[in-house]
């Protein structure tokens, strides 16, 4: 069975390579290269998978879930320049992409025990664009 819990946050970010000239990077990531930034109201899904317990009927609680959302994403994130203000963005490019896997990585370690695992974390940049990551395993 799976669960999804949806939470939203506010940021900005300028997708520049560092390595890249000015006209790569204009070239490559577009308006989005704008040295000073932009920004977007990003929304988070994150799935979980397990069996409800067979007390509760809960697959994993969902206030412990929004607790560490709030904590391990939206906190950190919510109205930050990526780029300056949360590591590791300070040296690779905030796509998308790599906000999804950095959000993988900080909330993965509060799934580990027996109750759920993390299945997916869905990323919406904007409402027609969005990236899914599996952790690599599927």
């Amino acid at each position: 069975m799976f669960i999804t819990r949806k939470v939203e946050f506010s940021a900005s970010h300028v997708c520049r390579n560092a390595s890249l000239t000015d006209e790569e990077n204009k070239s490559l990531y577009g308006p989005a290269a704008n040295p000073h930034g932009h920004g977007h109201n990003y929304v988070l899904e994150v799935t979980l998978e397990g069996s409800p317990d067979p007390v509760t009927g809960m697959v994993f609680d969902l206030k412990r879930l929004k607790e560490v959302l709030n904590r391990e994403v939206v906190e950190p994130f919510d109205h930050r320049f990526l780029n300056r203000e949360v590591p590791p963005f300070d040296r690779i490019v905030p796509t998308t992409e790599n906000v999804a896997v950095e959000i993988w990585n900080r909330i993965k370690p509060h799934f580990r025990g027996p109750e759920a695992r993390l299945y997916s974390v869905r990323v919406y940049e904007t409402e027609d664009l969005y990236v899914d990551y599996f952790g690599g395993t599927h």
